[in-house]
């Protein structure tokens, strides 16, 4: 009788361990098709009746120059589709990435000043003529062939039936939120996946704009996944500026050649750091970096 009891408490925690760690997966491995059956009716609009899927092999088939840097963001594969009215046309194109980071930083790489924000997935930006925003691990952009107050709420319409689909608690990684908010420039943080300041080993950044005594600078952090791999970082940038010091967690200065000294700390598998692209000091820059605490 134990061993029937038993084994049925076994398969109970098999299948809620299957539920918990498999569900995160299927929320972001989202299909072609699943994504086109999310576009929205739309009054007055005819609803795309056809789908083109582009890969990575073929990607610059339809975008041409700008397809490296998607690729570089983990591009997978995007999903296209025209909605009509008369001549006129909205064309929708659903990226999807390997990660939220990657089409968080997609968007971030493409996100102008000159648009208007909104609150859609996990940020929004457009205007009458083109809408953009990313939620979970898609990036969508939408663009309609005559700019109009019709299409604008067209596209709006579109981009908020997709992002609720694709992931309704869509967010900047959670990172940005242990970041200081004082002297921060609003719609500023980014995530670069490689070669940061010229660097081939400073990848998968995520950065930030700040302005303090008319100083612009960025803070930085990198999660290199553990203490030894930021160590290996670390070490990498000592080589390239040929410093002896002894590398150990704390507060280290770079002494960029091309860079500036750039401020560090190093605390476990994270390095925090400032720059200033005129290489200038940042006043209280210690400080600053020993504030920020992260998990």
């Amino acid at each position: 009788m134990n061993f029937f009891r038993n084994h049925l408490i076994m398969r109970v925690l098999l299948l809620h361990l299957f539920c918990v760690f498999a569900f995160p997966v299927l929320v972001f491995s989202q299909t072609p098709d699943e994504i086109f059956s999310w576009l929205p009716e739309v009054e007055g609009w005819e609803k795309p009746d056809k789908k083109e899927v582009f890969n990575p092999d073929n990607l610059f088939d339809r975008i041409n120059g700008a397809a490296p840097l998607f690729i570089e963001n983990g591009f997978q594969e995007m999903t296209t589709g025209d909605y009509k009215k008369g001549e006129d046309y909205i064309t929708v194109q659903v990226y999807r990435h390997a990660t939220p980071e990657d089409a968080f930083g997609m968007y971030s790489s493409e996100r102008s000043s000159d648009l208007t924000f909104y609150n859609i997935g996990g940020e929004a930006q457009g205007d009458d003529g083109s809408f953009f925003f990313f939620a979970g691990s898609l990036y969508v952009k939408i663009h309609g062939s005559n700019a109009s107050d019709d299409a604008g709420k067209a596209m709006r319409l579109i981009a908020e039936a997709l992002a609720s689909k694709a992931d309704s608690n869509a967010s900047y990684p959670l990172i940005f939120k242990s970041l200081p908010t004082a002297n921060k420039i609003p719609h500023t943080e980014a995530y670069i996946t490689s070669n940061y300041i010229g660097h081939e080993f400073l990848n998968k950044v995520f950065v930030c704009q700040y302005k303090a005594e008319d100083v612009v600078y960025q803070l930085f952090v990198i999660d290199a996944g553990n203490s030894d791999a930021a160590k290996n970082v670390l070490k990498q940038y000592f080589d390239f500026t040929k410093q002896t010091d002894e590398l150990k967690e704390g507060i280290i200065v770079v002494k960029d050649r091309y860079n500036g000294d750039i401020p560090c700390l190093w605390n476990g598998k994270y390095i925090i750091g400032i720059f200033n692209e005129d290489g200038k000091n940042i006043p209280d820059s210690e400080t600053i970096l020993k504030s920020i605490i992260l998990q």
